[in-house]
């Protein structure tokens, strides 16, 4: 691992809770309740039906499951090999059919066979945990057809995501594990829009997620200063 763009202090994070992936009621429940957010906002976009779609840190394989359901054919990648063995057990439990293959995108990218391939390339809530980012957003631009979608979220990073994402999902409210997130790695929208035009992608649309503590709701709206989803496309005619 030490010459790949991976962390293995955040992979044994996740290695060690992978047997609670598909709990709804453990650690994994924020997943669980954004995930048909994130799902119904990638279909709108590209109506998946039909799809060749790449899940890049795909965990435990609720995304993943999501689009397959939708009717993508779906190959997930993770760096855990834990997360996958979960995922690919639910998937002969619920008879969803999903490719899962532990490797790096970097690394998948530079497989001929790979490269180039894909219709939708998705990138959920997985940029925050490595050492480089833009050799991500790279490797995953490589996989995109001409004119393909790429989907990433992230966290922001300014004084209001280190409040509510770290002090009061994981200290107060106990929504995420302590030590889940590191505010240094958040990335800010700049940057995320920086990352993604280098690798030759127009950005098309920034959306933010907000919780209600209260209603207990999450929801896609205008308010990027915590979690926000980005929405790119390769700039190649399809």
């Amino acid at each position: 691992m030490t010459n790949q763009n991976v962390d293995r202090n955040e992979i044994a994070k996740f290695e060690a809770l992978a047997s609670r992936w598909w709990d709804p009621s453990s650690e994994f429940k924020p997943l669980h309740d954004i995930n048909p957010l994130r799902l119904n906002y990638i279909d709108e976009r590209v109506s998946l039906a039909g799809k060749r779609a790449l899940d890049v840190g795909c965990g435990g394989g609720l995304l993943s499951e999501g689009m397959a359901q939708r009717g993508a054919h779906v190959t997930g990648i993770d760096m855990g090999e834990a997360p996958l063995s979960v995922a690919r057990l639910h998937g002969m439990e619920t008879g969803v059919k999903v490719d899962y293959c532990q490797i790096t995108v970097e690394e998948l990218a530079l497989e001929s066979e790979h490269a180039g391939q894909y219709d939708v390339v998705t990138c959920l809530e997985m940029l925050e945990h490595v050492p480089d980012p833009a050799s991500v957003i790279r490797a995953c631009a490589t996989m995109l057809k001409p004119g393909g979608h790429l989907f990433v979220s992230t966290i922001n990073r300014n004084p209001k995501s280190f409040l509510f994402a770290i002090v009061g999902a994981e200290y107060v409210l106990g929504l995420l594990p302590k030590g889940t997130h590191e505010w240094k790695k958040f990335i800010r929208p700049s940057e995320m829009s920086d990352h993604l035009r280098h690798a030759g992608l127009d950005v098309r649309e920034l959306t933010g997620m907000t919780y209600n503590p209260v209603t207990k709701v999450y929801k896609l709206g205008r308010d990027v200063d915590v979690n926000y989803l980005m929405h790119a496309r390769d700039i190649r005619e399809a």
